[in-house]
């Protein structure tokens, strides 16, 4: 007695279920949804007029291995359409006579590497035809290891998130912990709609609440989820990443809600896995080239590189050494603090999304993160301060009840001056610490700064302070106004009044407006280089004594 057969499957449901990941639809995209009875190998080399098919068959066309061949591609495609085949795959190219005749026919061609072992492919079809449930397992199976077989061949997240779209047809998106995107692959169908899909994906209040906290997600069943996006019948299936038990960032399949099946949640599932093993191995590639650059830039604050030898280096790590640079020194500030190596993992992400060059490494012994910045040539040290301000606000955020110190050294125009600047940057940042401010302080602010904390009379200071700016600061508590605010982004700007009412996000009427009224409430003239040497001493004093 014969086994039951379960019901017909369609060319599109074995080409997902039964078929090699590096399956491709030739011709037809629109005609896989016809009916599957059998499927039939077909050798080049055979006498096609003797082979006996039922209709709707799968015709496999397997590669030549015995030359010459019987029939060319074009005879064995017209023969398909006479016997009702309902698509045909080949092994190896296939030529444009032969596609132009499928399109005549009307016929459904796939291709898989000329290499594929047809004989196992039949054997994936039977069995799935015979017995769909027992073979979605192993097609899981399947899928796990070809994806886990790109990684090993070094191919990239780029070809495995490829992969799993090309097989379920459908938009894959890879994201980080903090949901920015790795890699994604998107379908024609979602383009228009894919500025507010991804906008919804990038919002961690939108993560199915299974996956919110990183630690448990390993607990999550089932391990696939499903979930509404805000496109009226758009869904995803999204995954965990997984490794060494915490959550490293998500895969989502996205498609029409009533379009996502088990396929897809199969190739979610161990595509997820397979993202996962990728991430392991990437992750410990950089921490060797991490070793390595650290090595060198240790050698380089020790004088022991010359300029031949750093620019080798530089083109190694995909930096330009030649450029201009300014250090950046980190530290945690007192104790109980988080490791180092998430304050380096900080300032990466800033650099990363604001597009900055430079090179970071963190010094164990010395408790600190370096940041070379290749910075602007004209203007470093406001470029490499706005950095830095990025680092520092980043950090508040992330870790409120962790301080951090930050220093920047002078600006180095040669590898020569790396180690100066370095020097100079640990100055500024022990000084930080020493005033306990999370304000990134220039080694070239120092001279005043050292000056005004070596007057031991506070009093005095504090009397200073209310003598210049206290009419200021009385009518700003009064009038809720920005007076103080104005002038200290007055002197940051360097008096440049069109940068300081960009820094402001006001109107430069506006800014006219609120300096003639300093002027006014202060009783000064802000066009004398005395009073405008006061007023910046009163200030960074008046800083001063509120973080002592």
């Amino acid at each position: 007695m014969s086994a039951a057969r379960a019901p017909d499957l369609t060319v599109e449901e074995i080409r997902k279920l039964a078929l090699p990941l590096s399956a491709h639809v030739l011709y037809g995209e629109g005609l896989l949804a016809r009916s599957i009875s059998w499927t039939t190998v077909i050798h080049p080399e055979d006498d096609i007029t003797s082979k006996s098919v039922q209709r709707g068959e799968l015709i496999l066309i397997a590669s030549l291995t015995n030359p010459p061949k019987a029939h060319s591609d074009t005879e064995l495609i017209q023969w398909s359409e006479r016997v009702g085949a309902s698509a045909v795959v080949f092994c190896g190219l296939v030529g444009a006579s032969a596609l132009a005749e499928a399109r005549t026919c009307k016929l459904p061609v796939l291709s898989l590497p000329e290499d594929t072992r047809i004989r196992d492919v039949e054997k994936s079809i039977v069995g799935l035809l015979v017995n769909r449930k027992g073979n979605i397992e192993r097609r899981g199976t399947q899928i796990y290891r070809q994806l886990t077989q790109i990684s090993s061949r070094n191919e990239g997240m780029d070809a495995l998130i490829g992969a799993m779209a090309r097989l379920t047809k459908k938009t894959v998106i890879l994201q980080d912990k903090r949901l920015r995107p790795i890699s994604h692959k998107l379908q024609p169908s979602i383009i228009g709609l894919w500025d507010d899909v991804e906008l919804f994906l990038k919002k961690q209040d939108n993560l199915p609440v299974e996956l919110h906290d990183r630690h448990r997600v390993v607990e999550v069943d089932p391990p696939v989820l499903m979930q509404a996006l805000p496109v009226s019948g758009v869904a995803r299936l999204v995954a965990p990443v997984i490794t060494k038990s915490i959550g490293r960032g998500c895969l989502s399949i996205i498609g029409l809600e009533s379009d996502l099946d088990e396929v897809d949640q199969l190739v979610c599932e161990h595509g997820a896995a397979a993202c996962a093993l990728e991430m392991a191995k990437q992750k410990a590639v950089n921490e060797t080239e991490k070793r390595l650059r650290g090595t060198f830039l240790d050698r380089l604050l020790l004088g022991d590189v010359s300029m031949q030898e750093a620019v080798r280096q530089g083109e190694r790590f995909s930096h330009d050494m030649a450029r201009t640079h300014v250090a950046i020194v980190l530290s945690w500030r007192g104790g109980g603090n988080p490791s180092l190596r998430r304050l380096e993992t900080t300032a990466n992400a800033i650099i990363a999304a604001q597009e900055a060059a430079a090179l970071v490494w963190t010094r164990e012994k010395e408790g600190e993160v370096v940041v070379f910045h290749a910075t602007d040539f004209e203007d470093p040290i406001d470029h490499s301060l706005a950095l830095s301000n990025a680092f520092s606000d980043e950090i508040g955020q992330q870790f409120p009840q962790s301080p951090v110190a930050i220093g920047l050294g002078q600006v180095a125009r040669d590898v020569g001056a790396w180690r100066s600047s370095y020097r100079d940057a640990v100055q500024a940042m022990e000084l930080a610490e020493r005033l306990h401010t999370d304000i990134p302080l220039f080694i070239g602010d120092l001279g005043v700064y050292q000056l005004i904390l070596s007057l031991s009379d506070r009093k005095r200071l504090s009397e200073f302070c209310e003598q210049t700016l206290g009419a200021l600061t009385e009518y700003d508590m009064r009038q809720n106004a920005d007076l103080i605010k104005t002038l200290e982004a007055y002197f940051t700007c360097h008096g440049n009044l069109s940068q300081t009412a960009e820094s402001l996000i006001v109107h430069r009427n506006t800014l006219l407006y609120r300096m003639n009224r300093i002027n006014e409430i202060a009783g000064i003239d802000l066009s004398r280089p005395e009073t405008r040497l006061a007023l910046h001493l009163a200030l960074t004093i008046r800083r001063l004594l509120t973080l002592a």
